[in-house]
């Protein structure tokens, strides 16, 4: 079985990675970035795709033409969208649309997916296959799909970058994973930045480590308003913090504690048996991307976090989310039925009528414009639109 994988951002190709990785052995694979305006940096790719790139060329960032010539000279038996939404949408719908014969279309989610958004499903409804996670995602998933119609099936596969490394919480130093889109508040953040010093004053013995998801100057899967580092220094450096990119993996190696706001590396800390804490203080709720760790005795406060007050997830949360027996998981399963059987009815897409034909339009944009032409056109058109409020 040949396998094209498509990212577009740091944490889709870290996914898209990791889940050829969990392929039956015998599958040839090919992994590409689409350049877009999120398109991760070499420092990134390299940290994204880690080992699996040991004595490899690192995945090459090609514009959309160039991917569906990829595909072309390929014949993929299946082509993984690992994209956000609509790139994955505009890539199925017409990148990639005439190839003959037509690959099996696989997307999906690269992490926390609780709750269920019908929006997710939309833009992945043109693939045939679509890979979540845990039990609660496919159930869910499974009753938007009944009542949208549309898409393909819903298939359950571990989340692939957990490792079953045990590291028990044995290191010297604790690691706070940033998100880029919560707290959305400036002052929410520093006040996550002031807990994290308060500890580092208590536990000289730690080094408490920013882990970010990108630096200033890198793009990343969301916009990050108010970057950590920026803050820190804003804030006059009042404490003892190290800011650190790079691979998650290597920082749970090395960590005592783990603690987030909403980040699927709590999940990776869990893997790896580090004590972890989930920040409530800004609210448990969809917006928050926090719901699901709900019951999961994982959830404390700053102030926990200033004394390093850790925990260990419940055993009855974690079967039912992401820690499934590996029985249950029956993706590559589907996968490999959809290919023998190349799908009589391809999955039909929810989005193929005139009125998301502006918003694939722009969507093509982002895959098809260099990035920096992009920019520059999006700011001659907000000065343009000055302009002309100027002389109403």
């Amino acid at each position: 079985m040949k396998v094209l994988a498509v990212a577009d951002s740091d944490s889709y190709l870290k996914w898209a990675a990791c889940l050829l990785d969990d392929l039956p052995s015998g599958c040839v694979t090919e992994l590409v970035v689409v350049r877009t305006p999120i398109a991760p940096s070499p420092e990134q790719i390299a940290a994204a795709v880690g080992r699996r790139a040991e004595g490899q060329e690192p995945p090459p960032v090609l514009s959309a033409r160039s991917v569906r010539r990829v595909a072309e000279r390929t014949q993929p038996d299946v082509i993984l969208v690992a994209c956000t939404g609509p790139v994955v949408d505009v890539l199925v719908a017409e990148v990639f649309a005439g190839l003959r014969p037509r690959p099996v279309f696989v997307s999906g989610l690269p992490g926390i997916s609780v709750p269920a958004t019908e929006k997710a499903w939309l833009f992945r409804s043109g693939c045939d296959l679509f890979v979540v996670h845990s039990e609660r995602e496919t159930a869910e998933f499974g009753e938007i799909a009944a009542r949208l119609g549309g898409g393909g099936a819903v298939g359950l596969a571990r989340l692939p970058f957990l490792r079953p490394e045990v590291v028990s919480g044995s290191g010297n130093r604790v690691v706070f994973a940033t998100q880029a889109k919560v707290p959305r508040q400036r002052e929410q953040r520093e006040s996550i930045l002031t807990a994290l010093a308060e500890l580092a004053a208590r536990r000289p013995d730690l080094d408490v480590v920013v882990k970010l998801r990108a630096l200033e100057d890198e793009r990343q899967t969301h916009n990050e308003r108010h970057h950590y580092q920026r803050l820190w220094r804003e804030m006059g450096e009042p404490g003892r913090l190290l800011f650190e990119a790079g691979s998650m993996y290597e920082q749970l190696s090395h960590a005592a504690g783990f603690v987030t706001v909403s980040s699927t590396a709590a999940l990776e800390a869990i893997a790896m048996g580090v004590p972890s804490l989930v920040l409530s203080d800004f609210g448990v709720s969809a917006e928050m991307i926090n719901l699901v760790f709900e019951d999961s005795d994982l959830l404390g406060t700053l102030d926990d976090l200033a004394k390093g007050d850790f925990r260990t997830a419940a055993e009855r949360w974690c079967a039912a989310n992401y820690f499934q027996p590996a029985e249950r998981n029956d993706w590559a399963g589907l996968l490999a039925g959809l290919v023998i059987s190349r799908p009589r009815v391809p999955a039909k897409s929810l989005l193929d009528g005139p009125e998301f034909a502006a918003a694939r339009r722009r969507a093509r944009l982002r895959v098809e414009v260099p990035p920096t032409m992009l920019r520059a056109g999006w700011r001659a058109k907000r000065r343009m639109r000055r302009y002309l409020k100027s002389l109403t």
